[in-house]
This record gives structure tokens, C-alpha cells and sequence, in this order.
């Protein structure tokens, strides 16, 4: 009973996930907590479900809060602009390099965590000089997204502090094993910025030698839009690129919890760059509705798998699931849903992802001896790469109106390229020992 009752709330969230009719918090509050009744648990119960719920994220909800507060600072004063200005007008008039460039540019901008200012850093920046080069935009889409969801697998990133609250683990040591998968992430897309490259040269040519041209309608796109000159401090650049690195110097090494490595970071960085109470508390709450948005659904997915733990839900599940599945399938579930991670972003929304669907298979995984490590690292790695290609994450929508491009033709340009990346980055993560089998 208590498996087809967990079944059923958790078909019933990823539905509402997938349908946007409601927000996350919604349908990962109310759901659970009518399930917990049917299944015959009180209030009292619900009150303990929820303490040991939100015990076991706190942590990565404060991180979230200061990280999303200490980078918004860094990009309101101007911290990346200076190096992004500098490899744009390096790489002008040079097609391969100005594809390298771009995911160069797109690793550096998602340090925030944020795919949403990535696509507003990288399209405003490049997107003009694609259309003065008779470059594909779509190409600029495909490696801003490729590069920036490598990079999201940091610890402030979202997808790793999911994983770390259903694992109640800490999100920074969860990280440490993918950073060389990271690493080698970027080079595979560097690799793909080359050869698309190469490949978009050949096809402005042929349009030369044939008298056409690429027509790209920017009607639609807002890129007119300027940031507030006022926020930038030229003069302390130095000062807060110091800082920044500190702040992530201590992250990687353990040193500090990370929520109170950023917590330190933006009480230095808001006197540093703003000068009176009123403008640095202007700039907490310039950032504050994206770092609580995140937090809150953190907190609300904490309720979430406290009721499915708490009344045995996900154990009943998993128990019940391993009658039905083939041994030889089940040992490499972990393998086969990480395979299908970029095509479940076409279907699954990232909460609906990592709250719905790995703790299921997690639970599946550990009946057959296979670490939860290993099936977070599979699915994580599986999926990630195809975050930007997904209709269901809001930063695209974001990029397609920055670019005044369309979604079906986004998917179609990207897809499968993104794809291959992700199950290449599978194959190597399993050689390297990152996933065991």
C-alpha cells in the first residue's frame, strides 16, 4: 500500500512539475503531506517529518542564498566584463576563434550558477558580432548552452544541491570527484566550438561564393536593453577579483562550511563596493527574490523527502520495484536512466528530476550494491548537459527572447549534439572510477 501510495504522489508532482501550473513549493508540499494522511500518519508525525526534512538541507539552502547574493554583486560591479570585453575583441573577424571564444566566455559568466545571466552576458555580448560575421546564432546558443551546463555541476549551481539534500550529504564534497569530469567537459567543448567552427566557416563561404546570405530576424530581440552604469566600480576590480578568488579558495578546500564562506564574502564585498547602508542593502535586495526563490524550494523539497523517508515510501518502492525488474537490467540502472538523462530534460523539469526520480532509482541501486554516489554521479552527469536545450528551464526561454530565436529550431540545432556530449562524458566519467558498475 505504501508503495503504490508513494507512486502515485510522486507521479502526481512530476506532473504538476511538468505542467507549470503551479510552482515547485507547491507540488512538493501538498501532495506529500495528503499522502502522509491517506496513509494513516497525524499531524504529529508531519511536524517530525518535517524537522528531519529541513535538518537535512539547511545547509544547502543558505548556501544558496549568499552564493546567488556574492556573485550578483560581482556582476553588478563589473568583475567579468573586462575579460569578456578582451576576448571579443581578440577573436573579431576569425570564425573558429570567435566559437572558442564563446565557450570560453560561457564558462566564465555560469561561475554565478546562474544560466540566466550567463545567456544575458554571453548572447549580448556576442550575438552582434555572430550576425556581423554571417554566423549561425543557433551555434552561439548550442555552445553558450553546452558550456554553461558543464559548468553548472558547482556546488551553488542547483543540480548538486539537490543531489546533496536527498543524499544529506555536504554539496562541496559531493562536487570534488567532478571537477576533472568538469575539466575535461570544458575541453570536449572547446573541441566542439573548433569543430563547428571550422564547420560554420565552410557554410559562410558557400553563401558567399553562392550570393546568399544568413537572414536573422532580430525584431524580437530585447539586446537594447543597458545595465545600470552606476552599480559598476572599475577602480576596485583587482580588489574584487581578489576577493572572489579568496571566497572560492576557501570553498575548494574545505576550509569554511560554503554558506558561511559566501555569507563572509558579501558582508566584505557590499562595504567594499557601496559605500552607505542604503545601497548595500539595495543590493541584497536586488538578488534577494533569486537566492530566497531557489532556498524555498530547497526547504519545500526538504518536506518532501522527509514524508517519503519518514513513512517508508521510497524503501516500499524500491523493495517493490526490484520484484518486478530483471537483475541484469536493475545492476546498470544507474548507467541506463544516465543515458537518457538529455532526453528526461525534454520531460522531467530539474526538480522533478533529482526530488522525484533519483531518490527511486537511488533506492533501486543500493538493493543491488551499487553506491549512491555512483547513481547520483551517473544521473547527474547523464543530465545536466542537456539543461539548456530543455523547454522546462526558464534560462532558455530568457535566451531565445534575447536572441529573438525560436525553441523548436534551438532543439533541433542542439539536441543531439548535446546528447553525444553527455553520454561521451558518462563513458569517460565511468572509465575514470567516477562511476562504479
Amino acid at each position: 500500500m505504501l508503495s503504490i501510495i508513494g507512486i502515485i504522489t510522486i507521479l502526481v508532482i512530476v506532473t504538476l512539475l511538468i505542467s507549470g501550473r503551479v510552482s515547485p513549493i507547491v507540488a512538493m508540499v501538498l501532495p506529500p503531506i495528503f499522502a502522509m494522511f491517506v496513509a494513516g500518519y497525524s499531524f504529529n508525525d508531519l511536524g517530525v517529518f518535517f524537522s528531519d526534512g529541513i535538518n537535512s538541507v539547511i545547509s544547502v539552502a543558505i548556501m544558496f542564498i549568499f552564493a546567488i547574493i556574492f556573485f550578483g554583486i560581482m556582476q553588478d560591479v563589473g568583475l567579468f566584463e573586462p575579460i569578456i570585453n578582451k576576448m571579443v575583441a581578440l577573436s573579431r573577424g576569425n570564425v573558429v576563434l570567435v566559437a572558442v571564444v564563446t565557450v570560453i566566455i560561457a564558462v566564465i559568466a555560469q561561475l554565478d550558477g546562474s544560466g540566466a545571466s550567463t545567456f544575458l552576458i554571453s548572447i549580448t555580448a556576442l550575438l552582434p558580432l555572430y550576425v556581423r560575421l554571417g554566423m549561425n546564432p543557433y551555434l552561439l546558443l548550442l555552445l553558450v548552452a553546452g558550456a554553461a551546463a558543464i559548468v553548472n555541476m558547482i556546488p551553488w549551481g542547483g543540480p548538486l544541491g539537490r543531489v546533496a539534500s536527498v543524499l544529506e550529504t555536504d554539496v562541496t564534497e559531493l562536487w570534488y570527484p567532478l571537477i576533472k569530469i568538469q575539466v575535461i567537459g570544458i575541453f570536449l567543448m572547446l573541441a566542439l566550438a573548433v569543430g563547428m567552427g571550422f564547420r560554420e566557416k565552410r557554410l559562410i563561404e558557400k553563401r558567399k561564393a553562392t550570393g546568399q546570405t544568413l537572414k536573422i530576424d532580430l525584431s524580437n530581440s530585447i539586446l537594447n536593453d543597458e545595465s545600470d552604469e552606476t552599480l559598476k566600480r572599475p577602480k576596485l576590480l583587482w580588489a574584487n577579483a581578489l576577493l572572489a578568488l579568496i571566497i572560492l579558495g576557501i570553498l575548494m578546500s574545505g576550509l569554511l562550511p560554503a554558506g558561511l564562506a559566501f555569507l563572509i564574502g558579501v558582508a566584505i564585498a557590499l562595504p567594499l563596493n557601496y559605500r552607505t547602508p542604503k545601497e548595500q542593502m539595495g543590493r541584497i535586495q536586488a538578488h534577494a527574490s533569486n537566492a530566497l526563490t531557489m532556498a524555498s524550494i530547497i526547504i519545500a523539497a526538504g518536506l518532501f523527502l522527509g514524508i517519503l523517508n519518514g513513512t517508508g515510501m521510497l524503501t516500499a518502492i524500491a523493495n517493490d520495484a526490484v520484484k518486478v525488474l530483471p537483475s541484469f537490467l536493475a545492476q546498470y540502472l544507474h548507467i541506463i536512466i544516465g543515458v537518457l538523462g538529455v532526453p528526461f530534460d525534454l520531460l522531467l523539469s530539474t526538480d522533478a528530476y533529482y526530488f522525484a526520480l533519483f531518490p527511486v532509482v537511488e533506492q533501486i541501486g543500493l538493493t543491488y550494491g551499487i553506491d549512491s554516489l555512483s547513481t547520483a554521479y551517473a544521473m547527474i552527469i547523464g543530465n545536466i548537459v542537456g539543461t539548456f536545450v530543455s523547454p522546462l528551464a526558464p534560462a532558455v526561454w530568457l535566451a531565445l527572447g534575447l536572441s529573438g530565436l525560436e525553441m523548436g529550431k534551438h532543439l533541433k540545432y542542439s539536441f543531439f549534439w548535446m546528447w553525444g556530449l553527455s553520454i561521451t562524458m558518462l563513458f569517460i566519467a565511468v572509465l575514470l572510477g567516477v562511476i562504479q558498475i
